[in-house]
């Protein structure tokens, strides 16, 4: 199906073009779970195929299957390949016949599984490990996969000792976490057990597996997964990984050299940057290793930079210094000339491209979210796109003319019986009379005689963005479906507009996004488009603190939403990771206090009047769950409205199917009793 790339971008924004209003219904959570995620296409050496996951769910069993699909990047015909429901990871052979990917089938950890696409028949078992791998690569010569695990470092290379360690461990009666680190949580899981990250290989003839880091006590991304790439000689290997030592104080995401001969040696070619370096990519000819550089240790949204690293004599080239975007999931063309790479941009994520050997960059498709782009031959991509009126398919672009094709279907017979509500992009004079991007999304059958009641949505990060995605848990057209409008206003501080706007509010990070996001609200008054009496603020994460700082600071609202919200700046000293709140807060409970407690939410309780729904899990290791706690008892006692929702297997995010269907049920409630 050709669109032509100025039309596409106009109806990936309006979300247009789909069947009567009447013969439609507007976008719900119970829809939005029927929905198949397909992921990111991995292309094949040729450029022929993609093969990408796609998820799933079951409400009624509560569970998710994820299979392996087969795409024809020239025809745009789709196939199921696997059917297990527990496969992912896909990596194509060296020729482009064999697919390696990690299935759970056999009822244990994933392990590498082999699927001969040329001769067909029955994916075949390589790994019979007692830990899960992940990461898969495949060697030049295609006689050997890398991949890593998390192992303990006292098995010493003996897979048995491995089981017997675990065993032991699963059969303690001891309970305790016991740790000296800054470290020792992240996310939802604890670091305490002893496990560190490593490369492998596995000989596929064999099936001999290889410690490649045998004396690596570490981790790679505490989120799971490795950032890693094989030299076209398969010599040596670039990996991504935490450089800092116990009590780990603060973490150095560094470039490693790791031998792929098991010896072991590896060598640190990023020592000298204090901040993280990122996703290494060789070129084709080897010469060069590009990668991800941030230059301030302490703020996460730092800009990436990428960087060209000289093998043969260690030198650096700064590719993108000068382009004012933080770049991400950069690739080569296939002779190299050419780096193609993602970058959000103006609330969007758009796909670029920059000579390889420096230069103007160009825009290479520009609307929604795209992710995970790859060559599909020499004159397309290959891409999962989404966007506020869209959820995620594979598409292709062509990159001597720009058009666009779409290229799967997973979700058209959802879509097309949705009956959208018109999205908005517009800016605003914010704080000081800065610019401030803002998405608005009107309700499905919308009356610009009426005015509505809002729903202000305020982002997470707070360095990130409400863009033109489309949103899982907090998404704009289910918000606005019963009858409301949803504004997400990306204030101060928000990525994708610069870094000297993504900096402004490192070290106060209440009194701009307030300001912004009562001038959205202004806004929206003054154009007669809602009803000041019936407007709520609705947040998660970041966007609870907002929500709680409204609470202190300002009665417009008639109602509040408190999604996993930090309240109290002390308790983040509880948080996963504390080692750059400091910096974050312009203070801390031992030095500059008062500058901390300036911009603390808990600090203006006596101020407290509007009704807030809070919603929090336990296992939320980012914003602890005391925060919710501590709100809601505040209220309660204060006699203000309030309502605890709480999720005890949840974490930051509410993730089972039902349980969400749950959660949008008493968002939609909270916003009918105050706003209809």
């Amino acid at each position: 199906m050709k669109i032509p790339h100025a039309l596409l971008s106009f109806l990936l924004v309006l979300g247009l073009g789909t069947l009567a209003a009447q013969e439609q219904h507007p976008l719900n959570p119970e829809t939005m779970w029927e929905m198949a995620r397909p992921g990111n296409p991995v292309s094949s050496p040729d450029g022929q195929w993609s093969v990408f996951p796609v998820t799933e769910y079951d409400v009624d069993a509560n569970t998710s299957a994820t299979n392996l699909h087969l795409l024809n990047n020239q025809t745009g015909e789709y196939r199921q390949i696997t059917f297990s429901d527990r496969d992912s990871g896909p990596a194509w052979s060296p020729d482009g016949n064999r697919l390696a990917f990690v299935s759970r089938r056999h009822d244990g950890p994933g392990q590498i599984y082999i699927l001969d696409l040329e001769a067909g028949g029955e994916a075949r078992k390589i790994t019979d490990l007692p830990v899960g791998v992940y990461g898969l690569k495949w060697f030049p010569d295609g006689q050997r996969i890398a991949f890593a695990a998390d192992i303990l470092p006292e098995y010493d290379g003996d897979w048995d000792k491995q089981r017997e360690l675990q065993q032991e461990m699963e059969e303690s009666k001891v309970t305790a976490k016991v740790t000296e680190n800054n470290m020792y949580r992240y996310w939802d899981h604890w670091l305490t057990d002893g496990y560190v990250s490593r490369l492998f290989t596995v000989n596929l003839d064999s099936k001999e597996v290889t410690d490649l880091m045998p004396e690596n006590g570490n981790f790679f991304g505490l989120m799971g997964g490795v950032s890693y790439d094989i030299s076209p000689d398969g010599e040596t290997i670039a990996v991504s990984k935490n450089s800092t030592q116990p009590p780990f104080e603060r973490t150095n995401h560094a470039i490693f050299l790791v031998p792929t001969d098991g010896s072991g040696q590896l060598t640190n070619i990023t020592a000298d940057n204090p901040a993280n370096d990122l996703n290494p990519v060789y070129s084709p000819d080897g010469q060069y290793i590009l990668y991800g550089r941030q230059s301030i240790y302490h703020f996460y949204a730092d800009r990436v930079v990428m960087v060209l690293y000289d093998t043969s004599d260690g030198s650096v080239t700064e590719l993108t210094n000068d382009i004012d975007l933080s770049t991400e999931q950069w690739f080569w063309s296939e002779e190299g000339s050419t780096i193609y790479f993602h970058a959000q941009d103006r609330a969007m994520t758009s796909i670029f491209s920059i000579p390889a050997v420096g230069g103007p960059h160009t825009e290479v498709f520009r609307g929604g979210t795209n992710n995970g782009a790859a060559l599909a031959g020499g004159q397309h991509l290959v891409f999962n796109h989404h966007n506020l009126s869209a959820p995620p398919e594979i598409y292709r672009v062509d990159l001597r003319r720009g058009d666009v094709d779409k290229m799967t279907g997973f979700n058209d017979h959802i879509v097309e019986n949705i009956h959208w509500g018109e999205i908005e992009n517009v800016t605003y004079a914010g704080a000081n009379g800065e610019d401030i991007q803002m998405f608005i999304n009107y309700p499905p059958d919308y009356d610009p005689d009426k005015e509505y009641p809002l729903v202000m949505m305020i982002h997470g990060g707070p360095h990130g963005i409400f863009g033109d995605s489309f949103h899982f848990r907090w998404n704009s057209q289910a918000f606005a479906a019963p009858g409301y409008i949803a504004a997400m206003p990306n204030f101060h501080g928000s990525s994708s507009f610069g870094q000297d706007f993504v900096k402004s509010i490192h070290g106060n990070h209440s009194e701009l996004p307030f300001r912004d996001i009562m001038k959205a609200a202004d806004y929206l008054i003054d154009r007669g488009l809602v009803d000041e009496d019936r407007m709520a603020a609705t947040g998660g994460s970041y966007g609870g603190y907002m929500v709680s700082w409204i609470a202190g600071h300002t009665d417009r609202f008639a109602c509040l939403i408190n999604h996993a919200g930090v309240y109290d700046l002390h308790l983040q000293f509880a948080s996963d990771f504390s080692a750059n709140r400091k910096y974050q807060y312009g203070g801390s409970p031992w030095e500059n206090k008062e500058q901390m407690n300036a911009i603390n939410p808990s600090q203006f309780a006596h101020n407290f009047s509007t009704p807030m729904l809070v919603i929090h899990g336990e296992l939320d290791y980012r914003v602890p769950v005391a925060h919710g706690f501590m709100v809601y008892n505040i209220y309660r006692n204060m006699g203000l409205e309030a309502r605890l929702v709480y999720y005890p297997d949840e974490n930051h995010w509410i993730l089972s199917p039902q349980n969400s269907i749950h959660w949008f049920g008493e968002f939609k409630g909270w916003l009918e009793r105050y706003l209809k």
